[in-house]
């Protein structure tokens, strides 16, 4: 995956990616009338014909697309590396001090990009990796005006960018539009500053939703055949109507070649993330302060979810948002603000979306039954912080082996913590031993996994022969699974087992 960005400090390393062929032409669509044999089938639906030509169009959004050029200052020659081979000078020579300073003096390095106008007074949105380490920043308008640019603020974990130029008068602008309505297969139009040529514009078609490129932890990239190239990076994805639905930032390029598989950042996604950064100079993500995992069809029947959906609480982090309003462990988040979380993956980005401090209902799957939980979100903790799930204490019990789900557990005692490395806080039961081939080693779990809480209300384990007689239960009942939530080496998960009858 590369950035379509182009970095000119090394001009003899090779292209990551290529131009396209020729230009696409639009064959005249002739209407066909087809008659409809089958018995009450309906007519066909209106197919809409290609646009004739987007000159038009071009012509209004062009003035307010620009080109931005870095100077990034290199660092000096790190001391780790080893020095450059010099000529033998006598000690002392003056050629000797000009030698050193020749080979460690810093070297500026440019690169290429593209942005747009969003506001009259100068605001200009572009991609944070065009501009994140840039000591200058330039933007040339249509007219060939060069301005300097000062850099608003930036988000790395969105890829965006806000800068802010003063100009002598108002700027042309162009104005979001609505990228939830994007349907695969509808026209778009790119228009950026490939290897450095300026006002190039491309079209296509919208080749995808939702695709995660493992860029970042928000990837919710529209893809698109539209020509995306190097130092199209940051520029805008307009629909039909001249509204920008993304920014470019992304193409698939295998052997370093553009092979019409682009990616540019959802309007929706951004727009938010660009107010913050224009009042606050940086992101402030809504943050609700859980840990989350994928519901497999075997959690949804052991939880008698309906259907494989949602987005499972594997830990709630303490005295965040949902513990303080009550979502709990083992909770499934269906739906999000009025929104359906579908795919695990989504939740976080529907956060993200939201700005902290605001009230959101949150839908949740708990005791086999749907229920509304009102959150007000946080304000996501700019370093990492590490979630984790209150459970009771455990009590004494002796050791089980448990034939239907394929393991030994026991009780946590300090033999056993020290054998597994375990803390000392610990609590739960802990396994001692993996049958092979059994349900739980097919599911990953080995000695020393520690046990938490067990069934579909998350009880919590407080003695190995409860989870015995949890499975026993369930084999009566004529169900099939077993949920657990567990833990190992710091790392919370759930985990249905499937029962052995032998």
């Amino acid at each position: 995956m590369l950035r379509a960005r182009d970095r000119q400090a090394s001009p003899n390393s090779p292209s990551p990616s290529g131009a396209r062929g020729a230009p696409r032409r639009f064959a005249a669509v002739t209407a066909v009338t087809v008659a409809l044999l089958a018995i009450g089938v309906g007519p066909a639906p209106a197919v809409a014909p290609p646009p004739a030509g987007f000159a038009d169009l071009v012509d209004r959004l062009l003035p307010a697309v620009v080109n931005i050029s870095t100077v990034q200052t290199s660092e000096k020659r790190n001391e780790d590396q080893p020095s450059p081979p010099s000529p033998n000078l006598p000690p002392g020579s003056a050629f000797e001090e000009f030698f050193r300073q020749f080979f460690d003096r810093q070297r500026p390095t440019t690169s290429l990009g593209s942005g747009f106008i969003i506001s009259t007074s100068g605001y200009i949105v572009t991609n944070n990796h065009v501009v994140e380490e840039a000591d200058e920043i330039t933007v040339t308008l249509q007219d060939e005006t060069r301005l300097t640019a000062e850099v608003v603020g930036r988000d790395a974990k969105t890829d965006l960018a806000l800068l802010k130029v003063k100009a002598s008068g108002d700027l042309p602008t162009v104005t979001f539009g609505d990228s939830s309505k994007l349907r695969v297969g509808d026209w778009v139009v790119a228009i950026g500053n490939p290897f450095g040529l300026g006002g190039t514009v491309t079209a296509g078609i919208v080749s995808g939703r939702q695709r995660d490129i493992r860029a970042g932890p928000y990837d919710d990239f529209i893809q698109t055949d539209a020509s995306i190239n190097q130092g199209n990076s940051g520029g805008p994805m307009f629909n039909v109507a001249g509204e920008v639905v993304g920014i470019n930032t992304a193409i698939l390029a295998p052997a370093g070649h553009s092979v019409g598989v682009g990616f540019a950042i959802p309007s929706n996604l951004a727009g938010p993330i660009l107010e913050q950064l224009e009042k606050f100079g940086r992101a402030r993500r809504g943050w609700l302060g859980v840990q989350i995992q994928t519901v497999t069809e075997e959690i949804a029947r052991a939880l008698g979810l309906p259907e494989a959906s949602g987005a499972l609480v594997a830990a709630v982090t303490a005295d965040g948002p949902a513990e303080e309003h009550g979502i709990k462990v083992g909770d499934v988040i269906l739906r999000f603000d009025g929104r359906d979380v579908g795919k695990m993956r989504r939740l976080p980005r529907l956060v993200a979306e939201t700005a902290a401090g605001k009230s959101v209902a949150v839908e949740v799957w708990r005791d086999r039954g749907p229920r509304s939980i009102t959150v007000v979100l946080g304000e996501f903790p700019d370093d990492d912080v590490r979630t984790a799930a209150r459970t009771a204490t455990g009590v004494a019990a002796r050791s089980v082996k448990i034939t239907e789900l394929g393991f030994t557990v026991s009780l946590l005692t300090p033999e056993l913590r020290k054998k597994f490395e375990l803390d000392v806080a610990a609590e739960g039961v802990v396994v001692t031993a993996v049958a092979k081939n059994g349900p739980a080693a097919r599911k990953a779990i080995v000695p020393g996994t520690i046990i938490r809480k067990i069934g579909p209300d998350q009880r919590t384990v407080e003695t190995p022969s409860e989870i015995a007689g949890v499975a026993r239960d369930v084999g009566k009942a004529g169900q099939t699974t077993v949920l657990l939530f567990v833990e190992l080496r710091g790392t919370q998960r759930f985990v249905a087992l499937e029962i052995d009858r032998g």
